[in-house]
Protein backbone atom coordinates (compact mmCIF):
# COMPACT_ATOMS: atom_id res chain seq x y z
CA UNK A 1 0.00 0.00 0.00
CA UNK A 2 1.03 3.37 -0.45
CA UNK A 3 1.84 5.76 2.27
CA UNK A 4 -1.48 7.36 3.10
CA UNK A 5 -1.83 11.51 3.50
CA UNK A 6 -1.18 13.23 6.60
CA UNK A 7 -4.52 14.57 6.76
CA UNK A 8 -6.18 11.13 6.50
CA UNK A 9 -3.77 9.65 8.18
CA UNK A 10 -4.92 11.91 11.30
CA UNK A 11 -8.56 10.99 10.25
CA UNK A 12 -8.02 6.92 10.26
CA UNK A 13 -6.24 7.39 13.73
CA UNK A 14 -9.16 9.56 15.16
CA UNK A 15 -11.38 6.83 13.90
CA UNK A 16 -9.42 4.12 15.76
CA UNK A 17 -9.32 5.84 18.84
CA UNK A 18 -13.50 6.19 18.23
CA UNK A 19 -13.75 2.19 17.65
CA UNK A 20 -11.77 2.22 20.87
CA UNK A 21 -14.41 4.08 23.10
CA UNK A 22 -17.63 3.17 21.22
CA UNK A 23 -16.82 -0.13 20.09
CA UNK A 24 -18.19 0.86 16.73
CA UNK A 25 -17.52 3.67 13.77
CA UNK A 26 -19.25 4.74 10.26
CA UNK A 27 -17.39 5.47 7.63
CA UNK A 28 -18.42 6.89 4.28
CA UNK A 29 -16.40 5.31 1.38
CA UNK A 30 -16.04 6.29 -2.03
CA UNK A 31 -14.73 3.33 -4.26
CA UNK A 32 -12.46 3.75 -7.31
CA UNK A 33 -12.37 -0.02 -8.20
CA UNK A 34 -10.36 -1.68 -11.09
CA UNK A 35 -7.59 0.73 -9.86
CA UNK A 36 -4.03 0.23 -10.48
CA UNK A 37 -3.42 -0.85 -7.03
CA UNK A 38 -5.83 -1.42 -3.70
CA UNK A 39 -5.12 2.20 -1.12
CA UNK A 40 -6.82 4.12 0.76
CA UNK A 41 -5.92 7.60 -1.34
CA UNK A 42 -7.27 10.64 0.63
CA UNK A 43 -10.36 12.54 1.95
CA UNK A 44 -12.85 13.20 -0.44
CA UNK A 45 -15.29 16.02 1.06
CA UNK A 46 -17.46 13.98 3.47
CA UNK A 47 -16.22 10.14 1.86
CA UNK A 48 -12.58 8.71 2.31
CA UNK A 49 -11.26 7.90 -0.95
CA UNK A 50 -10.22 4.37 -1.64
CA UNK A 51 -8.11 3.20 -5.00
CA UNK A 52 -9.36 -0.59 -5.18
CA UNK A 53 -7.75 -3.19 -7.65
CA UNK A 54 -10.00 -5.55 -8.24
CA UNK A 55 -13.22 -5.38 -10.74
CA UNK A 56 -16.60 -4.18 -9.29
CA UNK A 57 -18.03 -8.03 -10.07
CA UNK A 58 -19.24 -10.41 -8.39
CA UNK A 59 -18.48 -8.45 -5.13
CA UNK A 60 -15.13 -8.78 -5.57
CA UNK A 61 -14.11 -5.16 -4.83
CA UNK A 62 -16.82 -4.88 -1.78
CA UNK A 63 -14.66 -8.05 -0.77
CA UNK A 64 -11.10 -6.08 -1.57
CA UNK A 65 -12.32 -2.98 0.14
CA UNK A 66 -13.59 -5.30 3.52
CA UNK A 67 -10.23 -6.97 3.55
CA UNK A 68 -8.58 -3.68 3.39
CA UNK A 69 -10.75 -1.99 6.30
CA UNK A 70 -10.32 -5.11 8.42
CA UNK A 71 -6.64 -4.96 8.25
CA UNK A 72 -6.41 -1.12 8.51
CA UNK A 73 -8.71 -1.03 11.94
CA UNK A 74 -7.13 -4.10 13.06
CA UNK A 75 -10.30 -5.96 13.23
CA UNK A 76 -11.31 -9.30 11.35
CA UNK A 77 -13.13 -8.80 8.36
CA UNK A 78 -16.59 -10.21 9.93
CA UNK A 79 -16.68 -7.52 11.91
CA UNK A 80 -17.05 -4.71 8.25
CA UNK A 81 -19.99 -4.79 7.16
CA UNK A 82 -21.31 -2.67 4.38
CA UNK A 83 -24.84 -1.15 5.44
CA UNK A 84 -25.33 1.12 2.28
CA UNK A 85 -24.70 1.01 -1.10
CA UNK A 86 -22.75 -2.40 -1.86
CA UNK A 87 -23.43 -2.10 -5.37
CA UNK A 88 -22.81 1.40 -5.29
CA UNK A 89 -19.39 3.48 -5.53
CA UNK A 90 -20.08 5.34 -2.67
CA UNK A 91 -20.64 3.14 0.62
CA UNK A 92 -21.46 3.60 3.99
CA UNK A 93 -19.44 0.92 6.19
CA UNK A 94 -19.64 0.32 10.12
CA UNK A 95 -16.88 -1.70 12.08
CA UNK A 96 -17.12 -2.90 14.99
CA UNK A 97 -15.39 -4.72 17.94
CA UNK A 98 -18.16 -7.29 18.75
Amino acid sequence: MAKMNVELKKIIDELKLGLKEKLQVYLKIKVRPNAPSSQFVKLDNDSILVDIKAVPQGGKANTELIRMISKQFHVLAKNVKIISGAGERVKLIKISLK
